[in-house]
Formats: C-alpha cells, sequence, structure tokens
C-alpha cells in the first residue's frame, strides 16, 4: 500500500509504516527525558528569582517597578530567543541551538550572582532569558519530531515535568539557602549574600544541558530537511526501531511533508486576510491563554504574596515549596493522560477548574484588611485561599501546563513548525513579561481585582479551546496541515479505521 491522500484529505493507516510502537520506547523515552533538560532551566529560571526578589530589591534600594522590571526583564530575552531558536534550529539543527541555549544559561547564572548593581543584574537576567526562550522552543519541537506517535504526549509532557522540576528545586534550594545563611539578604558562603547563591546554582544545570545536547541525534525531520535522508532512517532505525524498509518509506513520508521549492523563512506563516495563518494565530492565542491565567505569579512571586496577607517569611517559603511539590506531582497525572483521553477534554476541564479556584482566591483576597500595619485576611479565608491557590495549580498542572506544550510541539505541519513555534512561544514569553512586570502595581492596587481578571481569562480559555482547538491525539506529524477541516476529517478516518 502507498502513502497517499484520497479525495476527502483522509491519510491511509499509518501501519503502512510497518510501525512497531514497543520496539525501542525506551529508547526514546531516554533521548526524550535528555531533550527536555532545557525545561528544567525554564522552570529553574522562572522560580530561582521568587526568593531572591524581596532581598534583592532591598540590596539594590527598587521601588516596586523598578523590581518588576528587574525579575520580567528575563521574559523580554526569553521572547527573543524564542523569536530566533525556530529559524536558527532551521539553520543550524535542534542539538547545536540546544548548547547555545546551555552557554547563555551558564553565562547568566555567574552573572547574575555576582551582580555588583541592578541594571547589572538586568543584563545577566537578559542574556539567560535568551538561553530560557531557546530551550522552550527547541525542547518540544525535538520531542514531539523523535517520539513514536502513540507516545507522543507522553514523551512531551515530559517537556513540562522538566519545567516543573526545575522550579521545585529553584523554590527548594531558595528556602535551604535562606534558612542556612538566616535571611536571603545575609552572607552565606565566601561572602556572599545567600540570594547571590541561588542564582549561582543555576551552573549545574546548565552544564548538564549542554553535555546532553551533545549525546542524543539529530531530528529525522531536521535531517531530511538538509538532505540527510540516509541519517535520517538510521536515527529512525535506532529510536523507532524500524528496519530499513520502514524507515526509508517515513523518509519518504517526510520529504514530502517538508519538501519546498524556496528556503524557509516567516514569510511562510503569513496570510493576505489575516496577516498571519488562522493556525498560527490559534497557536498564538492558546499560549497567551496559558500565562493570562496568571500561573507564574504563583511561582515568581508567592514567598512575598504570602508574606504580603500576613504569613511570616518562614511560612512563606514552605508554602511556596508545598505549591511546586503539588505542581510535580499532578504533572505525573497529566503525563499519565494525555494520550489517553486527548488534548482537548484535559484543556476544557482544566480552563473550568482554574476560574473556579481563581474566583475563590479573588474573594479571599477581597477580605484583606490593615492590622498593625500588615495585611491580613479575614478569619477562615487565609486557609480557604491557600488551598484555592494550590488546587489552582493542580487544574493548571494536570491540563494547560503540559498539554499547551504538547500542542505546540505537534499542531503545526512540517514545513512551517520551526517558525510557527517559535512565534507562539515568543507570544507565550511576552504574555508572561506583561503578567509579571504589571502584578507589583496591581497587587498594590487591589488582589481581589488582580485575581478576578485571572480567573475571567481562565473562563475564556475554555470557549476559546471549545471553538477553536482540534484533537491531535494519535495523529502523525505528517498528518498535520494549516486546515483544521481537512485535519479534523484525517482524524476521524484514523479512529474509523
Amino acid at each position: 500500500m502507498s502513502h497517499s491522500t484520497n479525495d476527502d484529505g483522509v491519510t491511509p493507516d499509518h501501519s503502512t509504516y510497518g510501525y512497531q510502537p514497543e520496539t525501542h520506547a525506551g529508547r526514546a523515552v531516554i533521548i526524550s527525558i535528555a531533550a527536555a533538560v532545557g525545561g528544567f532551566l525554564f522552570g529553574f529560571d522562572s522560580s530561582v528569582i521568587n526568593g531572591a526578589v524581596d532581598a534583592l530589591a532591598k540590596d539594590f534600594e527598587l521601588a516596586a517597578a523598578l523590581t518588576g522590571v528587574v525579575v520580567a526583564i528575563a521574559l523580554i530575552g526569553s521572547a527573543i530567543g524564542a523569536w530566533f531558536a525556530g529559524p536558527l534550529a532551521d539553520r543550524w539543527g535542534r542539538l547545536r541551538v540546544m548548547f547555545v541555549g546551555a552557554i547563555l544559561f551558564l553565562v547568566s547564572s555567574l552573572g547574575s550572582g555576582f551582580a555588583f548593581a541592578a541594571w547589572d543584574l538586568a543584563i545577566w537576567r537578559l542574556v539567560g532569558g535568551i538561553g530560557i526562550g531557546i530551550a522552550s522552543v527547541i525542547g518540544p519541537t525535538y520531542i514531539s519530531e523523535i517520539a513514536p506517535s502513540r507516545l507522543r504526549g507522553r514523551l512531551a509532557s515530559l517537556q513540562q515535568m522538566a519545567i516543573v522540576l526545575g522550579i521545585f528545586v529553584a523554590l527548594l534550594s531558595d528556602a535551604w539557602l535562606a534558612t542556612s545563611a538566616g535571611g536571603a539578604s545575609s552572607p552565606l558562603w565566601a561572602g556572599l549574600d545567600a540570594w547571590r547563591w541561588m542564582f549561582l546554582v543555576g551552573v549545574v544545570p546548565s552544564v548538564i544541558y549542554g553535555v546532553m545536547a551533545l549525546s542524543i541525534p539529530e531530528s529525522p525531520r531536521f535531517l531530511v530537511s538538509r538532505g540527510r535522508d540516509a541519517k535520517a532512517a538510521s536515527v529512525l532505525q535506532e529510536v523507532l526501531g524500524e528496519n530499513r524498509e520502514q524507515a526509508e518509506r517515513r523518509v519518504a513520508a517526510i520529504r514530502d511533508s517538508v519538501h519546498r521549492e524556496t528556503k524557509p523563512s516567516y514569510r511562510d506563516v503569513r496570510d493576505k486576510k489575516y496577516f498571519l495563518l488562522p493556525i498560527v494565530w490559534t497557536g498564538i492565542l492558546l499560549a497567551v491563554f496559558q500565562q493570562f491565567v496568571g500561573i507564574n505569579v504563583i511561582f515568581y512571586y508567592s514567598t512575598s504574596l504570602w508574606s504580603s496577607v500576613g504569613f511570616d517569611e518562614s511560612f512563606s517559603f514552605t508554602a511556596s515549596v508545598i505549591t511546586s511539590v503539588i505542581n510535580v506531582l499532578v504533572t505525573i497525572i497529566a503525563i499519565a493522560l494525555v494520550d489517553r483521553i486527548g488534548r482537548r477534554v484535559l484543556l476544557l476541564v482544566g480552563s473550568l477548574g482554574m476560574a473556579v479556584c481563581l474566583a475563590v482566591m479573588a474573594m479571599g483576597f477581597g477580605t484583606a484588611s490593615l492590622v498593625d500595619g500588615a495585611l491580613q485576611l479575614a478569619p477562615g479565608w487565609g486557609q480557604l485561599t491557600l488551598i484555592a491557590a494550590n488546587a489552582f495549580v493542580v487544574f493548571f498542572g494536570a491540563t494547560w501546563g503540559p498539554v499547551m506544550w504538547v500542542l505546540l510541539g505537534e499542531m503545526f505541519p512540517n514545513s512551517i513548525r520551526g517558525y510557527a513555534m517559535a512565534i507562539a512561544t515568543a507570544a507565550n514569553w511576552i504574555a508572561n513579561w506583561l503578567v509579571t512586570l504589571s502584578f507589583p502595581v496591581l497587587r498594590d492596587l487591589s488582589l481581589s481585582l488582580t485575581y478576578g481578571m485571572y480567573a475571567f481569562f481562565a473562563l475564556l480559555s475554555f470557549f476559546f479551546v471549545f471553538f477553536r482547538i482540534p484533537e491531535t491525539k494519535g495523529m502523525e506529524l505528517e498528518d498535520m496541515t494549516t486546515d483544521f477541516k481537512v485535519q479534523r476529517r484525517r482524524k476521524a478516518g484514523a479512529e474509523a479505521r
């Protein structure tokens, strides 16, 4: 049976390739874990600032707005890194770009740890952000391209697992360093304050990521795009366990999907009517909604957030670590479910759950009042708000956290994946930046209003998913198309078989 498309747009069964799903699944998992280490850097960088923010603001005498700039400037770097990661990955290959990201984060960790002024720290945070932006694009793209279709959701979810582990390690190390020194502003080792060591710890994962990037095979889809079909077939045999004939048939299918007469560029995602292709806009909105629910406020500012509403510093650090542990555990649930019940159902459940939890938090913060110069929530509301915050993390971590990265890594056709992924991920980082930069000011204005706004976006995301997001569970990357109607017919045809 040849690889062809029927008149109704349905692609024949991919058992044509003779794919043996269980043969080398272990090898695919190991390679995906190595690629996902970039996600660890992503999560670590996102939350390491949490324990340091109050201390560095005190040391450098920063106002709230300027503190927000120092925290959020890394996200601008991440947007820049994400924007260029796709084109560079298509030009240099996925692995070389991974290595560049590791080097940038290594330099940033050292520079941030030895920063002597706020502007100096901001520069190093910007450099690290570029590296993180690169990793955030390359990780899910590479994993989606290397993974078997039946495992792709679970393996792509490893990116989010690495992110939440990075968050956990950052918050845990922050708490340990601060406790060991007697406070984040107190000297620890070599005369350096604890908050500086919080940044220096990042040297370790950046080195590990660089080594990993040199030890895994290149993406077969990149190899085919560069005319290296024999090497691509070899990688498919190694990772998927296919024999030579099966691998060559898959290479032929990949070649058909990436074939083009001109060099790839951002022009490929342009649309005369909508400026960008509708599928790219869908990816952008998916990425923006993931951030506009305010999840990273929990991980960037949770320590100062809980302190601001009456909890002492020691408990605030503990609460932040507990939240990150919950995030890790629920990501395991997402990995178990994403290839079983699909992407859409998880997103829809997550949207409704987050909306309810955020609404409860908004009501809880609405009861806050000044007591002896400090904010305190009304009796009973402190505990309820803390429970709602952790329930919010549960719903996010089991749904939108990993599933957005799964979808962005797989929903775009091969011919535009690098550029479309770069644009959508850059939008994610810009949205992250807007939320992070605005929170200190919004917090001082009204925590209740702030979380009410996040609840509104969570509810809005439900309708966006319901009307715009197609199910991609079990589909081959070569079946992805810019036309969702054709894609739905292909999905229906595959399920019918």
